[in-house]
């Protein structure tokens, strides 16, 4: 596999939280705004303000200034490396770390 484990495990602690999670969720339908992801939960600015930084230092979400405001957006390159990630690890493959080992007979 081309990344390592512990760069995917990293990655995959970020998306695990349910509030970022969701961030991703309602990404998915485009761009937006900071104020109008705040809509979604019951939190203040700052902690929306964490997670976007957790998102965005992990390379899955992008930020663009315009004026006060921040809108966000899904990296839609680093997303897809993440689910072709998913898909060979739980997919056999031809690069399959299973394939790198020679199974003994067991006797």
């Amino acid at each position: 596999m081309q990344t390592s484990y512990d760069e995917s495990a990293k990655v995959l602690k970020v998306i695990s939280d349910p509030n970022r999670l969701k961030i991703i969720d309602i990404l998915s339908c485009g761009e937006q705004c900071a104020c109008d992801i705040l809509d979604y939960f019951d939190f203040t600015q700052p902690t929306l303000s964490h997670h976007m930084k957790v998102l965005t230092d992990a390379g899955l979400v992008k930020v663009r200034k315009d004026g006060l405001w921040s809108y966000y957006s899904l990296d839609m390159i680093e997303c897809n490396k993440i689910i072709k990630l998913l898909m060979d690890v739980f997919n056999e493959s031809e690069d399959c770390i299973c394939k790198e080992i020679r199974h003994k007979e067991c006797k």
